[in-house]
């Protein structure tokens, strides 16, 4: 049985891809205007994690190693793409701050993640 800090872990994974598939979807369907400059690339990586998010919460409920594991690539990835957004932000016009500062949330979202699964998982 999970303990209440898996279940609210993985709830928050969940909830965190079911609001980005929300909010990037609406945007990548032109049903919504940020009101900034749209990073495209930004767009469809946060969209496409969407769902590595919910997946990675979904195994995180059941396994405390699996949400680590996907936490930990997450976080990895996401680090990486912050890397090109602070690149692009940098040296171009095409990056809006608030990507900026939303890429960076996320980052720290996963790492958080992936520390409170890490401190859940058993021991090898």
């Amino acid at each position: 049985m999970p303990s209440p800090l898996q279940r609210l872990l993985a709830a928050i994974a969940i909830a965190f891809g079911l609001v980005t598939v929300g909010a990037g979807g609406s945007v990548l369907l032109g049903w919504r205007d940020p009101g900034y400059i749209v990073f495209q690339p930004l767009l469809v990586y946060t969209y496409s994690m969407a769902f590595a998010y919910i997946a990675t919460g979904l195994l995180g409920w059941r396994h405390a190693a699996y949400g680590q594991r996907g936490a930990g690539l997450i976080s990895l990835a996401n680090l990486a793409m912050l890397a090109v957004v602070l690149g692009f932000f940098a040296n171009t016009s095409q990056v809006a701050p608030h990507s900026v500062l939303a890429m960076s949330m996320r980052t720290l979202v996963w790492l958080g993640l992936w520390l409170g699964f890490r401190r859940l998982a058993p021991r090898n």
